[in-house]
């Protein structure tokens, strides 16, 4: 009796997973889409197997914000030099950078490895509902 079955790379079945963000509040959403990444909603989830799935989110700027985060959090960089940390609003990061936006936020939710550089490479995320990727999601349902 085979209890304990291991997933290969070469074995994975992936889909392609639409998600629409709008009215929706921005975590769920994300802690949403990095299980998907990660594979932890399939039956055959291996830690050190990348088995997740491509997930595309649309209308990514309608998302609901809870509280007072679009004013009051900051997103900072910093280069390494001195006096050269800059600081973006939240705000600002979803009008201009959605992409960039979603991205940082579920690569905090992912492993810090290699690995979860991959999967965060089948995250496509588009601030409005026009995506190139209908024949994918369509073939996959």
């Amino acid at each position: 009796m085979k209890l304990t079955s291991v997933l290969k790379p070469h074995e994975v079945q992936r889909d392609w997973v639409l998600i629409d963000a709008e009215g929706k509040t921005f975590g769920r959403i994300l802690t949403e889409v990095a299980t998907l990444l990660r594979g932890k909603h399939k039956p055959s989830f291996t830690p050190n197997v990348d088995c997740g799935d491509y997930v595309v989110i649309i209308n990514a700027q309608k998302a609901k914000f809870t509280g007072v985060k679009l004013d009051d959090k900051e997103y900072f960089t910093y280069s390494g030099y001195f006096g050269s940390t800059k600081s973006k609003k939240l705000s600002d990061m979803l009008e201009n950078h959605t992409e960039k936006l979603y991205r940082l936020a579920v690569r905090g939710m992912l492993p810090k490895t290699t690995l979860g550089r991959t999967m965060l490479k089948k995250l496509k995320v588009y601030a409005g509902s026009e995506h190139p990727h209908t024949a994918q999601i369509n073939k996959g349902n």
